[in-house]
């Protein structure tokens, strides 16, 4: 394991990590079909690790559970968290085994799509939360993406939740939640093309309609993101809270619902009820995709809080 010496975790993520490969094209590749790339480059990546990133740069006292190999690219993230601040006492170092790689094509629109090889982050297991109890035990949100192993996530939350801390899942990549998961999940932040798939209910259901599915299976909360659009919060028995997005002058949306976890966690840490918590997110997710790739254009709590006071300004209302 890798140590850190940082203070007691306020927010713990189960991280996967790999190198995000990015490439920028004019559109989508047909099968079949070779296009020139405009640029390239290598940065870091993987949703666990966005969001732990976006979770620091809000405020949070972060650490990580999560595997690497003992590669260079398992360096680069070590070099990364050490640089912001996060915490890799239960960061577990592999020797012969890849770290990570994602290959990221970037349209000039701005969208993109994304090839993931999880590396030595699919060995994670529910042995890895079991040795990071104290942690688990000792923080106030604990969050993960669907890039790492279903068991780690639920041993994990068994434990935070026990201890009276939140659990924040982002369910990407989309894929069959067990029920005893989505028990266990007091925030799920899905897109609109995840939270269908996960409704299992088609692409034609409402996206009112596929969150109460969830919220009937368990989860106390569906906060869904919506890209230009904006958020969407479900919750039971209440009536949905929607924020609008915001026009934003967009590099690349690489990262952007990561950064919106992630915000959104240090948030909740800090002991903001979960619709001032979205607001946080919703602010920090649009201020990312100024940036090209995952992490360059994540945002700072200052800057996060001084778009939320020009709001409340334009609309002569408090935060």
């Amino acid at each position: 394991m890798a140590g850190s010496g940082a203070l007691a975790a306020e927010v713990v993520c189960v991280a996967s990590w790999n190198a995000d490969l990015v490439a920028r094209v004019p559109r989508p590749i047909a099968r079949g079909e070779t296009l020139l790339a405009t640029a390239f480059c290598i940065s870091p990546g993987g949703k666990g690790s966005n969001a732990a990133v976006a979770a620091a740069r809000q405020g949070a006292r972060v650490a990580l559970i999560a595997r690497v190999g003992q590669d260079d690219f398992g360096r680069m993230g070590l070099q990364l968290w050490h640089d912001e601040g996060i915490a890799t006492d239960h960061v577990e170092q592999v020797p012969g085994e890849s770290s990570g790689v994602a290959q990221i094509l970037v349209y000039a629109d701005g969208d993109n799509s994304i090839a993931v090889f999880p590396g030595a982050g699919a060995g994670l297991a529910a042995r890895h939360a079991d040795a990071a109890r104290a942690l688990l035990s000792g923080c106030r949100v604990v969050m993960a993406p669907c890039e790492v192993p279903l068991a780690v996530i639920e041993r994990a939350f068994g434990i935070a939740r026990g201890a009276g801390a939140k659990t924040v899942l982002n369910p990407a990549p989309a894929h069959p939640l067990p029920d005893a998961l989505l028990a266990l999940t007091d925030v799920l932040t899905p897109n609109e093309s995840e939270l269908r798939i996960l409704a299992g209910l088609g692409q034609q259901a409402s996206v009112s309609s596929a969150a109460q599915a969830l919220i009937a299976r368990g989860a106390k909360a569906v906060l869904v993101t919506l890209g230009a659009a904006g958020c969407v919060l479900h919750q039971a028995g209440q009536a949905p809270i929607s924020l609008p997005g915001r026009p934003m002058a967009v590099a690349d949306t690489i990262g952007a619902g990561d950064t919106f976890t992630g915000a959104l966690a240090a948030a909740l840490a800090r002991g903001e009820a979960l619709p001032a918590a979205m607001r946080f997110a919703n602010v920090a997710a649009a201020l990312s995709v100024t940036g090209h790739g995952a992490i360059s254009g994540m945002p700072d709590l200052a800057q996060v809080r001084a778009l939320l006071d020009e709001d409340s300004s334009a609309h002569g209302d408090p935060q």
